[in-house]
């Protein structure tokens, strides 16, 4: 059996995502927030007054990469950094209004476009991809803990 990366689950699932995430990006770009930084906006919006530490381990960004993030996102006014009251070599970072009103945006950007991605599918169906892709996540999650 001949190999053919177009025919891959890899390739199908690459371009996917990429159309995802470019969908989502035209949506919100009104509202200032540029690629890569809706998972930090939502992250703040579940606890605001993360220490850039923390949230550099939940995004799986080096500390340098969250800080460049957060950096452009406070020179338009989406966060704000403040010290840590106990620690002062701590950073904080904070929503502003306009960070909050950029969340509400992001929230319903993914909420439409995840609307459209399964526009045609029955709830069954839907059901069905979202245990698949679980599947395949836990799957690969054990093979990467067998592997390192």
């Amino acid at each position: 059996m001949d190999f053919n990366y177009s025919d891959t689950l890899t390739h199908l699932m690459g371009h996917v995502i990429k159309l995802h995430r470019q969908s989502v990006d035209l949506l919100i770009q009104e509202h200032d927030v540029y690629p890569g930084q809706p998972p930090l906006l939502l992250r703040l919006a579940e606890q605001d007054g993360q220490s850039q530490k923390e949230l550099a381990h939940k995004l799986q960004v080096t500390p340098a990469t969250l800080t460049v993030m957060v950096n452009r996102m406070q020179r338009t006014g989406l966060v704000i950094r403040k010290p840590d009251p106990v620690d002062q070599r701590v950073s904080r970072v904070f929503l502003t209004a306009k960070g909050r009103q950029a969340v509400d945006a992001v929230k319903e950007a993914l909420q439409q476009i995840e609307c459209k991605c399964l526009e045609n599918f029955s709830l069954e169906e839907k059901l069905l991809f979202r245990r698949l892709l679980w599947q395949m996540h836990e799957n690969l999650q054990a093979f990467k803990r067998e592997n390192t």
